[in-house]
């Protein structure tokens, strides 16, 4: 178990779902981190396979926050980004594995750097490729008409048609994006105490989107730096991308992101025919996933 020094510069986030043996992996790796002094704090959402016993156990150093049931991923991380006192703040999914020098890289980096409001690393799935969410452009509506009708996928290299992955970009590459994904969302807490905390109208999806919107529109400067990594053992908590529930939240999270940031922007037809389309891709979803189910 790392030892915490007296000065705090990082707090790390996670949240937990039903994910025991993974965020007994995760948060080993967490504590054998090297340069900076950590506070960490696991939000459980009401987990049934004893991960609270798990982490209080293991882990006497953790702040356990625990909820008698599933208030969603903005709900649960607003409860500890209130306690947090230190100069940056982590969200981190407990089903990823930190490397040593990860929060030492990208701290410093975010010193060096006094403009970034949020940065993240590079977040590579357990194949080594990269979690192309992890570096993406806003989904308007052409950006997110391109990406589902794949040709994003057949012109992956195409600065018009792959913006929302930015897959023309290199993957080794520093730069400015305009948002990560919230598995690695680190935030300086001056940035976080101006533009407020997570929008808890989105259950899960979504929030790291409007989060890194409402950064960039105030000013602060979001970016890239993939000089360290983590791994990311991806949907973990919920299961397959069949799971009904995350179908919906999924889709449901696009309406309100648009209603939210776009519905002033665009023409009053255009939203109509953004939202016939959003429940339209839901609905073809759930059946589609039904069906291959029997």
């Amino acid at each position: 178990m790392k030892k915490l020094s007296n000065q705090v510069d990082l707090s790390v986030i996670i949240v937990n779902y039903n994910t025991k043996a993974l965020l007994k992996q995760c948060l080993d790796s967490v504590f054998r981190s090297v340069g900076v002094a950590i506070k960490v704090y696991v939000v459980d959402n009401a987990s049934k396979d004893d991960s609270v016993t798990m982490v209080r156990r293991d882990f006497p150093l953790v702040t356990v926050l625990e909820n008698r049931k599933n208030l969603g991923f903005s709900k649960a991380n607003n409860q500890a980004l209130r306690l947090v006192k230190t100069k940056y703040a982590l969200l981190l999914n407990s089903d990823t594995i930190v490397l040593p020098e990860t929060f030492k890289v990208m701290t410093d980096f975010m010193e060096s750097r006094p403009e970034l409001g949020v940065s993240t690393c590079r977040v590579e799935l357990p194949n080594g490729k990269l979690d192309r969410a992890c570096r993406r452009s806003f989904p308007t509506p052409a950006r997110s008409l391109w990406h589902m009708l794949f040709l994003a996928k057949a012109f992956p290299r195409s600065s018009f048609f792959a913006q929302y992955n930015l897959t023309f970009l290199p993957e080794e590459g520093t730069y400015e994006i305009d948002c990560p994904m919230g598995a690695f969302f680190l935030v300086r807490k001056e940035a976080m105490d101006q533009v407020g905390l997570l929008d808890e109208e989105f259950f899960m999806y979504g929030e790291d989107i409007d989060w890194a919107y409402r950064f960039k529109k105030a000013g602060w400067k979001i970016m890239y730096h993939p000089a360290t990594k983590i791994i990311h053992h991806k949907k973990a908590s919920w299961g397959a991308k069949s799971n009904p529930r995350l179908v919906k939240e999924f889709h449901r999270a696009m309406h309100i992101f648009y209603h939210k940031h776009y519905s002033l922007v665009y023409p009053r037809w255009q939203t109509k025919i953004v939202m016939v389309g959003i429940n339209f891709r839901c609905w073809g979803a759930l059946v589609l996933n039904r069906f291959k189910r029997g």
